[in-house]
């Protein structure tokens, strides 16, 4: 199953570059867990941060920020079959959350919650 990993980008940053890296380290280790559990994980930052650079947004929160950035993941969820909500106070996150719960999606909160699935050819980790 395809989980979009969803956590808070800029939440609590005050757009400091550091933190909001931060931020997406959290996602992206999740992200690897969820993988290790036999699912295939996405966030919408995977596909919307290129996009934006290609499309010359210059800053957070800047119009062509906000007409890809959070759009990108809201479409994602059509193709994935749960969301995953990690990470502190968000939004967008949340956001993200709500979306997938009116699409019919899986929530989950925690790894905990996610099947363990077996891949074949693929090695355990």
């Amino acid at each position: 199953m395809m989980i979009l990993v969803a956590g808070p980008y800029r939440s609590g940053t005050q757009d400091n570059p550091e933190l909001i890296k931060k931020n997406v380290e959290l996602m992206q280790e999740v992200a690897l867990e969820v993988y290790k559990l036999g699912h295939l994980p996405v966030l919408g930052e995977w596909f919307a941060l290129p996009l934006l650079e290609t499309a010359g947004s210059t800053q957070l929160g800047d119009a062509i920020f906000n007409q890809i950035f959070h759009p990108v993941a809201i479409q994602l969820i059509d193709f994935c079959g749960a969301v995953l909500r990690v990470g502190g106070p968000s939004q967008g996150a949340d956001e993200m959350v709500n979306v997938g719960r009116e699409k019919g999606k899986l929530i989950y909160h925690s790894l905990a919650e996610i099947p363990v699935l077996e891949r074949a050819g693929v090695p355990s980790m």
